[in-house]
């Protein structure tokens, strides 16, 4: 029987605020075709299961506050989105790179509907972004955002507020490590495009006469798509072997 009812529903809510944040942006779970339902069944869900193991580090702090609880409340959302928001950064730093590869292979054909949000994306962008999203999931990072949010109340206790500083400090080395690793995915296309910009170029500095964009955009296509072919796996690889040290920086 529970002794303190009262006390248990608000500790409830408050362990809520925190998971709710996290799963309002963690990609896939915040997807537009994931609907509102079923992510407030899956957070209630963490919360009902996160609150007995972080008992001691929730239920004292959220007795007698009063009206403080208010800002309990916001401050525990907060440190949610915060951690949802490290891994969201890194997903649409894979959507990134793979807008930068489209460009440089040249294909951009009239943009389709997004797999995952209520957009239009290129064909391309939407396949590389949702197969770095489905290996996350196959390789259950949403376990590793679940044992980070539970490992949050040591480094950000509950009833301490949120230090907007130290935040911006996460988000924005989160965004340094992004940005190198989503460079390392792109850097064969990015020397690919390059080297063939240059040369054609240079051909058609030879002969100016011989329209040499229109005759070079089909093997610029067929090269990158080859490149892509050959390298898919390895920039996957990548991807998911980078998102925990991500994960850990943040």
């Amino acid at each position: 029987m529970i002794s303190d009812p009262e006390g248990t529903v608000l500790a409830l809510f408050a362990a809520f605020c925190r998971i709710g944040g996290c799963i309002m942006v963690m990609p896939g779970f915040s997807a537009a075709r994931v609907p509102l339902q079923v992510r407030l069944f899956i957070a209630v869900a963490i919360s009902m299961a996160i609150l007995p193991v972080m008992w001691t580090d929730i239920y004292p702090e959220v007795t007698g506050k009063g009206h403080t609880y208010i800002y309990l409340v916001a401050a525990e959302t907060v440190v949610g989105v915060i951690i949802g928001l490290v891994a969201r950064y890194y997903v649409l730093g894979l959507q990134f790179a793979g807008t930068a590869i489209t460009m440089l292979i040249g294909f951009n054909p009239p943009p389709a509907a997004d797999v995952l949000e209520d957009t239009t994306e290129n064909q391309l962008t939407s396949m590389i972004s949702f197969a770095g999203l489905l290996l996350l999931f196959m390789l259950d990072f949403h376990h590793v955002m679940i044992e980070a949010i539970a490992q949050s109340y040591r480094v950000m206790p509950i009833g301490t507020g949120f230090d907007p500083q130290g935040m911006l400090i996460t988000l924005t080395n989160s965004l340094g490590q992004t940005f190198m690793v989503m460079l390392r995915l792109a850097s064969p296309f990015l020397i690919y495009g390059l080297l063939f910009n240059v040369a054609i170029g240079m051909v058609n500095k030879l002969a100016p006469q011989i329209p040499i964009y229109f005759i070079s955009q089909p093997y610029l296509i067929m090269g990158g798509l080859f490149l892509l072919y050959l390298g898919i796996a390895a920039m996957l690889h990548l991807f998911a072997d980078g998102f925990a040290p991500v994960m850990q920086g943040g």
